[in-house]
């Protein structure tokens, strides 16, 4: 059979016996695409791989103590994967081929890190490090750091912004949050008050950031400073500085904050409320909160910004919230404690990582009855992972 049908093939059977769907709706991939879902399993030191293509495991393969982020690279076909060892020693970023799906290098890092963020340009990649109080800045070129950042106590996420201008790193312990220039690596700006600090988004033009302050029940909200450019106003003596805008009341809480693509709209899960609240990011304003289950991990957002997607750990289910009707409008069952999620390349499916059953449920965003009525959410298949799978990312290219 040509690869390039395999899919459609493989899939058609189970489509028609499960949900009554038709062969159109999933993609027809050229011979030499490849999509691959990469699966942190914590408890047991490894990454799983699944094809996605195919929607089978690939394979699971070994990687540091305790991985807990990973991430692909925008530009070259890697994927890095962060391992957080243990208390007694350092971290690091194990490096994988997705060609061959191989571990290829290791940076070293600090004490306890857990996610990283890359540039745009797939040159920097940016690691707290909890237990170290600091910043690692690796150059991905040559896979090594090339810079070491104090910031304040236990940073959970580094964040780099759109436009490269500013490095956000969240606090959990100190409550605080450090802006950073990642172009001459100092800090710039320190912001106090957020007890908890952990997640944050930036928006895409790079103008603001949200923080979730889970030990309370805000988000803060800081404008970025604004260099001149050669296409735009220059920016007034205010929008040269960093500076605290808002602090905006939502659920108990707040851990995760899930950004429409076009940054319109942020939806935040309130973990201890089971709510969602709305924030309308141009006049930082929250428009209300909705129950959507038992302690909401974390959201996500489908391309044409019309649904959001949250995985209620407590609850076993993936709520399904409209965004235009303001309501859930589905919760799709899958494993024992979902967290962590990720859309296809195409978007037609949801990856769904179970921490407490140790697999992967794979939601279709759309499906059919037999009778060809519409469903948003529907569970498709299970595939198995590894033990305590906490964090998910999706990678897609072509072979040369």
């Amino acid at each position: 059979m040509p690869s390039a049908l395999r899919p459609a093939a493989l899939l058609l059977l189970p489509c028609a016996l499960l949900l009554g769907c038709r062969p159109h709706d999933f993609p027809q991939y050229p011979a030499n695409y490849r999509e691959f879902a990469y699966v942190a399993n914590t408890g047991s030191n490894t990454v799983t791989i699944l094809d996605v293509v195919n929607l089978r495991r690939d394979r699971e393969i070994p990687v540091g103590p305790n991985p807990t982020g990973v991430a692909p690279s925008p530009t070259r076909n890697e994927v890095y994967v962060v391992n957080s060892g243990d208390n007694n020693t350092n971290g690091y970023v194990s490096v994988l081929d997705a060609q061959t799906n191989s571990v290829v290098a290791a940076i070293p890092v600090h004490k306890k890190p857990y996610f990283l963020d890359i540039s745009a340009d797939g040159h920097r990649g940016y690691v707290a490090n909890s237990a170290s109080n600091n910043v690692s800045v690796l150059d991905l070129d040559t896979r090594k750091p090339i810079a070491t950042i104090g910031v304040g106590e236990a940073p959970g996420e580094a964040r780099i912004s759109p436009d490269g201008v500013t490095l956000l790193v969240t606090n959990r312990v100190g409550g605080s949050v450090t802006l950073i220039d990642p172009n001459t690596l100092k800090v710039r700006s320190v912001f106090p008050n957020c007890p908890g600090a952990t997640d944050a988004v930036i928006l895409p033009d790079s103008s603001k950031a949200f923080i979730a302050c889970s030990g309370g029940h805000q988000v803060m909200v800081l404008a970025l400073a604004r260099a001149a450019t050669p296409n735009s106003q220059p920016p007034t003596e205010l929008e040269k500085s960093d500076h605290l805008l808002d602090f905006l009341d939502v659920g108990q809480s707040p851990i995760n904050l899930a950004m429409k693509p076009d940054g319109g709209e942020i939806f935040v899960s309130n973990f201890g409320s089971d709510t969602v609240s709305e924030i309308a990011t141009g006049n930082n304003e929250v428009g209300g909160a909705s129950l959507i289950g038992a302690h909401p991990a974390r959201g996500i957002v489908s391309a044409d910004n019309s649904l959001l997607y949250i995985s209620n750990f407590s609850a076993n289910t993936v709520g399904v919230y409209s965004i235009d009707d303001g309501k859930r409008i589905n919760a799709v069952q899958v494993g024992d404690g979902p967290d962590a999620l990720a859309f296809s390349a195409a978007g037609n499916l949801l990856f769904v990582a179970n921490s407490r059953s140790g697999d992967v449920a794979v939601v279709r965003a759309t499906s059919y009855s037999p009778k060809g009525e519409r469903k948003i959410g529907a569970l498709f298949t299970m595939l198995p992972a590894a033990k305590q799978p906490n964090a998910i990312a999706i990678k897609a290219f072509l072979m040369p």
